[in-house]
């Protein structure tokens, strides 16, 4: 089938202003958004309620066809449309998710990524989307660049530039996200997954290894920040209006 799932792990490390680190498991959705028919199992449903299912309206768009807020998002930004386009994500599990990143991953004919969309959501009900062209590395890798635009962290200024590094086959899908400040880094989150194939068995794997992942972001967030505040001597950072309501494109 043309859907994947990405199963692994997520390191996570501040630089500064306090050294602070942690890893927990984690999986994405590999969407082949062409083929959105055939996202369906006896465990999954498309647009609707099961133990695991993804909806349109959890992300940019106001249809539930995610293809046509694709589209329209792609023509908007006059990007040329893409001989294939993939959105990794994480699903809902229970009918409950928060997405801290999503990925909107258009390619070309040879397979190569050229442009990507990184879906941000914050905790105060802020979502952004940052737009960027790709550039391939010598080692293979996919880079991106955008400045930061909506608060994340209590931690974090409202300053910075983030870099995406992507690598993406088959087999494996990893994605880190620096951001960076007066040439300093600040923040590196990476994400590195093997591929699973989208069948009722991974999915029912995925819901026995994870069961409670999508609450566990959540929570998960709140014992580090707390963690983080108990080291003391950082500096608490308030969303501001703009952090606090959903933005499409910059």
């Amino acid at each position: 089938m043309s859907h994947h799932f990405y199963e692994g792990e997520i390191f996570h490390k501040r630089f500064a202003p306090k050294v602070h680190q942690f890893t927990y498991d984690y999986f994405f959705l590999d969407i082949d958004v062409n083929d959105l028919k055939s996202l369906h199992a006896s465990l999954f449903k498309h647009n609707g309620m099961n133990i695991m299912s993804f909806n349109a309206r959890d992300h940019f768009g106001v249809q539930d066809d995610f293809l046509q807020n694709t589209t329209d998002l792609i023509e908007a930004l006059e990007w040329e449309k893409p001989y294939q386009l993939r959105f990794l994500t994480l699903p809902r599990m229970f009918n409950f998710v928060f997405n801290p990143i999503s990925m909107l991953l258009l390619l070309d004919s040879e397979n190569r990524i050229t442009h990507a969309i990184a879906e941000v959501h914050n905790y105060n009900g802020g979502r952004v989307l940052y737009p960027m062209t790709l550039e391939k590395d010598e080692k293979g890798r996919y880079i991106g660049f955008a400045p930061k635009s909506m608060y994340v962290s209590p931690f974090m200024g409202y300053e910075g530039d983030y870099r995406f590094v992507i690598e993406y086959t088959s087999e494996h899908f990893g994605l880190a996200v620096e951001l960076h400040l007066d040439n300093a880094l600040l923040l590196l989150a990476q994400f590195s997954g093997s591929a699973k194939v989208f069948t009722t068995a991974s999915i029912r794997s995925l819901l026995c290894a994870h069961t409670f992942l999508t609450l566990f972001v959540v929570t998960r967030t709140l014992w580090q920040t707390l963690k983080l505040k108990l080291k003391g001597g950082l500096t608490w950072y308030k969303p501001r209006t703009q952090d606090q309501i959903h933005k499409e494109i910059l």
